[in-house]
C-alpha cells in the first residue's frame, strides 16, 4: 500500500496501482477519516494498513504534507 500526499489528502494506492481512497482530516471533529473511492473493494490487509496509517495520523506519529498556496 502506498500513501501517496495530494492537496491535503492522502491517496490510499493499492499494490496493483489502484487508487482506493482518501484520507481526509475532517477539520469539523479534527480527526482523520478514510473515503473510500466509488466501487472500490479493500482486502483485509489493506484495510488493516490504512486503519494503522489513520492511528499513526492521530497519533502524531506522521502528519500529512500541507499545500501551501503562497
Amino acid at each position: 500500500m502506498l500513501f501517496f500526499p495530494t492537496q491535503e489528502d492522502l491517496d490510499c494506492i493499492s499494490d496493483s496501482g489502484v487508487i482506493l481512497g482518501k484520507i481526509k482530516f475532517c477539520h469539523e471533529k479534527s480527526v482523520y477519516a478514510f473515503h473510500l473511492d466509488g466501487a472500490a473493494k479493500l482486502a483485509k490487509e489493506e484495510e488493516l494498513e490504512i486503519a494503522k496509517k489513520l492511528a499513526e495520523l492521530s497519533a502524531g506519529e506522521h502528519l500529512v504534507p500541507m499545500q501551501d498556496d503562497d
